[in-house]
């Protein structure tokens, strides 16, 4: 018989009644039922229930038992009692008898229980990780986590994509994040940088000849703490082809993401055939361009009906061109009660307030914005919205560049008050078009708005004649259930043309040759059309494990300031790995 175990506690069924069996495994739960004890014994497969009773020769030993204490325990596998059967886990018809328990490991007071999914302190939760991950959520969402990256990989073959590894040791690259600097011990005074992605290696990739490369690639980025990004690095299923143009990506890798959202949707509807929206069009309907498409609500601009009306403050921002007015629906909304929670809300945004008109039983507008233009123009708003009795609309003006986020904001928060949106479900789509600049008002320059290396919609020519702050780029993102999970483009692999774009970013030609030098000097020998994309293998899982936490679906995270408690990272380091590096440390003044 095997020293810790026949089985594992996963695996007994009614077929092994009978037989004599070792398991090893933790301690899950210990409950005393009138001098019978039953210990749930866990390990990574599954749990079993085993039973001691004072007729046991181990009876002793299980009275010395505690939680998560390591133990071996041999015995003979019988039915359980009738009535006691649990059919909800896979070893629930059948109990082993203890007659011999060895202690492998015993357990001190715990900081945190294993037992239970209830909440817990999130900084005791990562400084004791190794017992957070025994808890069954968690570690089933890792090993969920396993499994997505298994189909990702097994699709991205089956489509003839070939895996490579990139370095991990590299050169500072502009890609929107500070960079994790590593010293040279044998340059000194250089370093490298972590990888924010493997962007210029996979473009240098297609130089080479290699077609169709994916990896699942580790990123780092020195970022302030976000709520959509663990602190310092994450994964993405990383994609670029050669020959491509945009509709040839989507073709490529619309399918796989879907088939991998539909492996662990669990049976929730999935998007087939995702919409394209231009990024332009994202804005406008929904406020942000990563939109929620299981909430119906679509703004619409209702400018007109404000003009020259009763309503002064909105009728005289409109004597301004550049400025707006934009309606949300809020269908059932239309109590005082719901439309002052929401302009409570908004004030809480910093916002002055939400204006908004309550359609009531027969139809009539009602609230202040309805008195100040009158029933004719609220008619015809409620026509243009197809709002009805009930029902209500919020308002935001202003110049839309500056309010758009905002009024994504209210439509979220609407579609969640009024329970509007089909949380059931995962809705796909591609977001286009995306402008190739934005005025950075910080540094009062144009500057790139999403990937610096993507090509222009019109080519070198657009960059030559266009307003900047007019081009749109061959770039484009993966919304799902308003997040970002991907992001991409068609690459700009004109050499004259990256000059040209970077140019227009501030960067002159030298900076970019000096910065840029490997993939610039590729660009002169023969470069191909080449495009891709890179997919948040974190946030994927993340929505697939039903969580909104990226914590739960990591194995060792760092908490919100980006600090490893349970390894004590970032340390400081000693005087000889300084002198070795040619370091001193110039550190702010404690306050």
């Amino acid at each position: 018989m095997h020293r810790y175990r026949t089985h594992t506690c996963g695996a007994l069924r009614e077929s092994n009644i009978g037989e004599t069996v070792r398991l090893s495994g933790w301690c899950h739960r210990i409950r005393d039922h009138g001098g019978v004890l039953f210990i749930d014994l866990r390990d990574h497969y599954g749990l079993t229930q085993c039973v001691a009773d004072p007729d046991s020769p181990a009876f002793k030993d299980a009275e010395k038992l505690r939680s998560e204490w390591v133990v071996r325990m041999e015995g003979k596998v019988r039915r359980r009692p009738e009535g006691t059967d649990n059919p909800e886990l896979p070893t629930g018809m059948v109990e082993l008898y203890v007659s011999d328990i060895e202690v492998l490991g015993p357990a001190g007071e715990l900081p945190l229980p294993v037992f239970g999914e209830q909440e817990y302190p999130e900084d005791i939760r990562l400084k004791y990780r190794f017992l957070d991950l025994r808890r069954e959520k968690l570690h089933q969402n890792i090993m969920t986590r396993g499994a997505i990256i298994d189909s990702m990989r097994r699709r991205m073959k089956e489509t003839g994509f070939f895996e490579f590894q990139t370095p991990i040791l590299t050169a500072s690259s502009p890609e929107g994040a500070r960079d994790f600097l590593v010293p040279s011990r044998i340059h000194p005074g250089k370093f490298y940088a972590l990888p924010q992605a493997p962007q210029q290696y996979k473009q240098l990739l297609m130089m080479s000849g290699f077609d169709r490369y994916f990896q699942i690639a580790p990123c780092f980025r020195d970022e302030d703490p976000r709520a959509d990004r663990l602190p310092g690095e994450f994964y993405q299923l990383d994609v670029e082809m050669s020959f491509v143009t945009q509709d040839d990506v989507f073709a490529a890798m619309e399918p796989v993401v879907t088939g991998v959202f539909e492996d662990f949707a669990d049976g929730k509807p999935v998007t087939k055939g995702w919409p394209r929206i231009p990024f332009a069009e994202a804005i406008r309907k929904y406020g942000t361009d990563k939109p929620d498409l299981r909430n119906p609500i679509v703004m619409q601009e209702v400018s007109e009906h404000f003009r020259g009306s009763g309503f002064k403050v909105f009728a005289r921002m409109l004597e301004d061109s550049k400025n707006q007015v934009w309606a949300i629906p809020g269908v059932g909304g239309g109590s005082r009660a719901f439309c002052d929670r929401m302009n409570s809300w908004a004030q809480g945004e910093g916002q002055p307030g939400l204006g908004y008109i309550m359609w009531r039983e027969g139809g009539e507008g009602a609230g202040p914005l309805a008195n100040n233009i009158g029933p004719e123009r609220t008619a015809a708003i409620r026509a243009q919205l197809g709002l009805k009795e009930g029902d209500a609309a919020f308002f935001v003006a202003g110049d839309p560049e500056k309010f758009w986020k905002f009024s994504g904001l209210a439509r979220t928060k609407l579609g969640e008050e009024l329970n509007l949106i089909d949380k059931d479900r995962f809705e796909l789509a591609w977001i286009i078009d995306f402008p190739m600049y934005e005025y950075d008002e910080e540094n009062k320059k144009v500057d790139f708005s999403h990937n610096p290396f993507s090509m222009p919609q019109g080519g070198l020519e657009a960059l030559q004649t266009q307003d900047p702050l007019t081009i749109k780029a061959f770039q484009y993102d993966i919304a799902c259930n308003g997040y970002e999970i991907a992001s991409g483009g068609i690459r700009n692999h004109k050499p004259e043309a990256m000059v040209k774009a970077f140019e227009i970013a501030g960067y002159g030609e030298q900076e970019v040759v000096d910065r840029f030098g490997g993939m610039y000097r590729a660009f002169q020998y023969g470069a191909p059309p080449h495009g891709g994309m890179a997919a948040g293998v974190d946030r994927i899982v993340m929505l697939l494990c039903g969580t909104t936490n990226l914590r739960e679906i990591s194995l060792f995270p760092m908490n919100q300031q980006a600090m490893d408690l349970m390894m004590g990272a970032p340390s400081e380091a000693t005087p000889k790995q300084l002198r070795e590096l040619h370091i001193r440390t110039n550190l702010p003044d404690k306050k």
